[in-house]
């Protein structure tokens, strides 16, 4: 069996990188939209050669086989996926680094890890794949502790029990996402949650982020997808009851999904799945004029036909990344239990009513681009270029202002697209290019995000708080809840160990 190489500084395997080819056809690209910019390509430092800390703490020899200090491995557990980190590791930048990497085997060494953390005062950050881009697995505490621990519970990684009468499974939360989904396959079953991280990212992952996935409408997070969560904290272990629905109190829940590992580590969960589908219909619709592209999807996600992708490109991000120069709508419809051919042509028919063309190439052509996307930032970063993306979510009625106030924030080249779309708002996520480095996407960052929390935008739609929101997300949240997910926090967490400064500080 071949033994794939996941990149130390960027994006996924490393075999996998973007080819010459790709990289020359990019810099010609972005030459032609940027033609002062300075595109030298700049190559990954050797992670050998960085001057690292050596690690300030031992695991006791109970745990010490679950343990790991090398240099390579604590500098790959340092930092998520986001341009920043990838600018970072590009110029030798090593910051705060993990002293040591734990990777428990089973939920007693879950256990068995955070009751030694915690009597020693250590801080742990609970670690999926490692594809945050909001600095959500980073140390930047490690100078108030004598020692920061990752927990990586990509060993956790087994579909335990599958209850075929309920399409439900008991999953561990460390699982991959193609590794989950392989295991599910011989039942006949299937989670049908696929965030472009998929390959990188688990499922303790997406619980822990409130991820958003693979439907467009309808089921478009995780939590839709949550029959009962299993979480191991400091204080104990709680596991929900297995429910279809209940109106007993408040939701268990509800209180560990989006909970970033500032409450504990989810070691299981169950979740509902579903039939692969054998019926599929979609095409792209595209559109001269962007108001009207949409007022198409706005109709569409109205309609109550619950299209599984309904992808609205504006003409930038249309152009970069499936060549068209015009607004593009993809749609596309599926199902296990019968045709879907008659939903298709409905909404394509309430396109056509704002003006839409049906074109089926344009689809394939992005959806392609789409799982390329981010190797090719890579690339762009190595040649000096912000390649990066933020999203939030708004009510229909608030989009156009919230729309022109990020495109004006920006003061750069800005595309956008809709990843998912309620009845009563989108979910745009922007893509922002221009030449520079982390000081300069760190002003943008700054004033789009001022944007967004002053034109009635969400600091995040799936991306998750890490630390990079917290600012915006301190101001976007109530002071009595507020209080009152303190106050939770002190009770399961009373040393105040688990990834701090995620969401509470």
């Amino acid at each position: 069996m071949t033994i794939r190489m996941r990149s130390w500084w960027g994006w996924g395997y490393v075999e996998d990188a973007v080819t010459q080819e790709e990289r020359d056809n990019l810099v010609k690209r972005v030459r032609g939209l940027l033609p002062t910019a300075d595109l030298t390509f700049r190559a990954p430092p050797d992670p050998r050669e960085l001057e690292v800390p050596a690690s300030r703490i031992q695991p006791p020899p109970a745990l010490a086989a679950l343990c790991a200090d090398d240099q390579v491995d604590r500098l790959a557990h340092a930092r998520g996926k986001a341009f920043r980190d990838v600018a970072r590791n590009l110029a030798g930048e090593v910051g705060p680094v993990p002293d040591q990497i734990a990777r428990p085997r089973t939920e007693q060494d879950v256990v068995d890890v955070l009751d030694w953390c915690t009597t020693n005062g250590y801080a742990v950050i609970p670690y999926g794949g490692g594809s945050s881009v909001v600095a959500g697995v980073e140390p930047r505490c490690a100078n108030d502790y004598d020692g920061v621990v990752t927990l990586d519970t990509m060993a956790l990684d087994q579909v335990v029990e599958v209850d075929p009468v309920s399409r439900a499974a008991r999953i561990q939360g460390g699982v991959l996402g193609p590794h989950l989904e392989q295991q599910l396959k011989p039942h006949g079953l299937t989670l049908r949650h696929f965030p472009q991280s998929f390959e990188f990212s688990t499922l303790g992952g997406w619980l822990a982020t409130r991820a958003g996935g693979h439907f467009a409408t309808l089921y478009t997070h995780i939590d839709d997808l949550t029959e009962s969560m299993r979480v191991v904290t400091p204080k104990g272990i709680s596991e929900s009851r297995r429910l279809p629905g209940s109106g007993a109190g408040p939701s268990p829940d509800r209180m560990f999904l989006g909970s970033e590992g500032a409450l504990g580590v989810i070691t299981e969960a169950w979740m509902r799945l579903q039939a692969p589908p054998r019926w599929r219909a979609g095409t792209s619709v595209r559109f001269d004029d962007w108001g009207r592209a949409v007022a198409a999807t706005r109709a569409v996600a109205q309609s109550g036909l619950f299209p599984a992708n309904c992808r609205l490109l504006d003409p930038a991000e249309a152009f970069l990344n499936a060549g068209s120069t015009q607004s593009v709508l993809v749609l596309a419809f599926e199902s296990a239990d019968h045709p879907v051919d008659v939903w298709l042509e409905r909404a394509v028919e309430l396109c056509r009513d704002h003006g839409g063309v049906p074109d089926e190439e344009t689809a394939g052509t992005w959806r392609r681009s789409f799982l390329r996307m981010p190797y090719l930032r890579d690339a762009m970063v190595q040649h000096g270029m912000i390649a990066e993306t933020f999203e939030t979510a708004c009510t229909w009625d608030r989009f156009e202002q919230l729309h022109a106030a990020i495109t004006q924030a920006a003061k750069s080249l800005v595309t956008c697209r809709f990843t998912h779309v309620y009845p009563d708002g989108p979910a745009p996520y922007y893509g922002v290019y221009a030449p520079g480095g982390t000081r300069e996407w760190d002003e943008i960052k700054a004033r789009v995000s001022e944007a967004i929390a002053g034109n009635g935008g969400t600091i995040t739609h799936h991306h998750a708080v890490g630390r990079d929101h917290r600012p915006w997300y301190d101001r976007q949240r109530p002071d009595v809840f507020a209080e009152a997910f303190k106050a939770a926090k002190k009770a399961l967490d009373p040393a105040h160990v688990l990834n701090p400064g995620v969401l509470v500080s």
